[in-house]
């Protein structure tokens, strides 16, 4: 006979037990800075006209679902360390879940358009204005969120179909397929299979688009034979591809490695920490030596001078 679980428990992992405080605060500065860095250049792009372009179109795009992925998760966490309210009801697992995934797929399908966009302004910059039109970029936009947000419904509907007759206990900070998986009292091979044919196509899709930008982008320095012209190619790309290298980097780790090589643990942290390490460098990469950024910054803050100086 089984008995259904109606709730988890979120343990964490057995060797940091006694680090609570530390990654309470760790964590804590990391979401303030993770909100207040994006939400920076997400109001920033909207409200300065100079910023609506598609390249800032889609990196406040990518600014809102970081502050969303990392709300989804870190809370709970702080919960946890700060409460110890370590337990959460069947369902907000599941729904942690499914959004948990949705958004990282989200991000993976906004970085491919972003790759596009960086495409047409390496191999088309006199007609980029005529092909990144407004209503491609929401049309490109729009796919890269329904696509992102259709993809794990497969695979959570059928974990969410399985038994779970205990134990209920997550090894985990936030409920995440493969913790979620291992409790099931049934077969997860299909479950398995789904998994794994979800993030091979998110991640290859990727890849592939941001591997040709790349190769454009190479063949484009060897042919410009002018260095302003090279070094104006490399800074079209360059925040784009270190954005790519934080977020992926540590996930083909996790992926590539053999199971028996790296404890469950050292691989769920290291998971762990490229769910909110890209979310708070994103806002560095795009505004430390971006000179848009910077000038709009600039703006503002000259506006509101000058609006405190009337007063």
């Amino acid at each position: 006979t089984f008995t259904h679980v109606t709730e988890f428990i979120i343990f964490g992992f057995p060797g940091l037990q006694n680090f609570n405080n530390l990654l309470s605060c760790v964590f804590l500065c990391i979401y303030l800075f993770t909100l207040s860095g994006n939400g920076f250049i997400f109001f920033l792009v909207i409200f300065d006209r100079h910023l609506h372009t598609p390249m800032y179109f889609f990196v406040s795009n990518l600014s809102f679902i970081d502050i969303t992925y990392t709300s989804v998760t870190i809370p709970k966490m702080l919960a946890k360390f700060l409460m110890n309210l370590d337990t959460i009801s069947f369902t907000a697992c599941f729904v942690q879940m499914y959004f948990f995934l949705s958004l990282g797929a989200t991000d993976c399908y906004l970085l491919a358009v972003m790759a596009y966009d960086r495409y047409v302004a390496i191999c088309s910059p006199l007609h980029y204005q005529t092909i990144m039109t407004r209503k491609l970029c929401i049309i490109l936009s729009m796919a890269a969120w329904c696509v992102g947000f259709a993809s794990p419904l497969t695979g959570t509907i059928l974990a969410l179909k399985l038994p779970y007759c205990g134990p209920n206990i997550l090894y985990h900070y936030y409920c995440d397929i493969d913790p979620l998986l291992s409790l099931a009292c049934a077969d997860i091979f299909l479950n398995m299979a789904v998994r794994v044919f979800h993030e091979r196509r998110c991640r290859f899709f990727n890849h592939f688009c941001n591997c040709y930008i790349l190769h454009k982008d190479y063949f484009n320095n060897l042919q410009d034979s002018s260095k302003g012209g090279r070094k104006k190619t490399f800074s079209t790309c360059a925040s784009h591809f270190t954005v790519v290298s934080i977020a992926f980097l540590p996930g083909l780790f996790v992926y590539l490695c053999p199971t028996n090589f790296l404890s469950a643990e050292v691989n769920s942290l290291v998971a762990m920490l490229y769910t909110v390490l890209p979310p708070m460098m994103n806002p560095i990469i795009y505004s430390m030596r971006n000179k848009d950024i910077k000038m709009a910054f600039q703006r503002k803050i000259g506006l509101i001078k000058s609006s405190l100086a009337t007063e």
